[in-house]
């Protein structure tokens, strides 16, 4: 399929999410062996940009990757087409009849394997991106279809802001920020500023979700896999310690972990919270972000 598009570039700032509450159910073999999941999504503002320009016809995609804290993904033995933006590339074009000749370039701020839903991030703004590109004009729920076949996080992370998630955590229902429900999230201290407690320490969500299928989960956390992640990063729990006595109005493992995400009123509190983290040494990373934020879309 010829493509008409005008603007040859598309650059989507796409934002990290969280997990408010997690709930997590029994495995279903029709998901292969998912969980179960309700979940509330807040979008997190640490953010990957991912920029998708045209490539000669003939060409294949490429795949850039920038950022001081790659992890694995800077490994020379990763194959390219196991990203998650390059899935998310080949799925798009098998939608769409378009051949996959673009070049992906991904500024990485997210920290990787922690529980904030990087490579979803990456996903859905590529497919936002090649939604502008190739002049396609999907509606976003036939975007999030697409999003679905591709993991758990990333229909959620094509909208961002709030959003009520069940499934195996891929049906979105978006929570409109004049809602009575996201008014109540405001008010429990879901809302504002934020600082993100990273660690070098990579999880994998497989084990993760093996500790919680061994041991349970601790029914007074609003993440059933909080006690897992802490299980496997101890310093997460001493973070989340910290960050309540500093005053945060929230303060919890992200999905499934090891970052930690502290919600606070005041700068002050802010300043309290990265104060006793850098004292403690209780996280290896300190970002400060603002929530609930939402993917931008911006044309070169």
């Amino acid at each position: 399929m010829k493509n008409n598009s005008f603007h040859k570039t598309v650059q989507v700032t796409c934002p990290a999410k969280t997990n408010i509450t997690l709930h997590v159910g029994e495995k279903h073999e029709e998901w292969n062996n998912r969980h179960e999941l309700d979940t509330i999504y807040c979008g997190i503002g640490v953010c990957d940009i991912v920029t998708i320009s045209e490539k000669d016809a003939n060409s294949d995609f490429s795949l850039e990757l920038t950022g001081s804290h790659l992890g694995n993904l800077a490994s020379s033995n990763v194959d390219m087409r196991n990203n998650h933006a390059v899935a998310a590339l080949y799925a798009m074009a098998k939608a769409s009849n378009h051949k996959p000749n673009v070049r992906i370039q991904i500024e990485k701020h997210i920290p990787v394997a922690a529980g904030l839903g990087g490579g979803s991030a990456d996903a859905a703004g590529t497919i936002l991106a090649l939604n502008e590109l190739w002049n396609l004009h999907w509606d976003i729920t036939h975007l999030q279809e697409i999003a679905a076949t591709l993991g758990a996080d990333m229909p959620f992370c094509l909208t961002g802001g709030y959003a009520h998630g069940t499934g195996y955590g891929e049906k979105i229902e978006e929570i409109s920020y004049d809602s009575v429900q996201a008014q109540e999230l405001r008010e429990q201290g879901y809302y504002g500023l934020a600082l993100v407690g990273a660690y070098h320490t990579e999880l994998s969500t497989a084990d993760i979700y093996h500790q919680f299928d061994k041991f349970g989960s601790n029914s007074h956390n609003t993440n059933d896999l909080q006690e897992a992640a802490i299980m496997h990063n101890p310093r997460s729990g001493k973070a989340i310690e910290l960050a309540k006595e500093m005053g945060a109005s929230q303060a919890f493992i992200s999905g499934s972990g090891p970052s930690v995400i502290a919600f606070a009123r005041t700068q002050q509190e802010l300043s309290n919270i990265q104060h006793a983290w850098t004292q403690e040494q209780a996280v290896d990373r300190i970002i400060a972000a603002t929530t609930p934020m939402k993917p931008t879309i911006r044309l070169i």
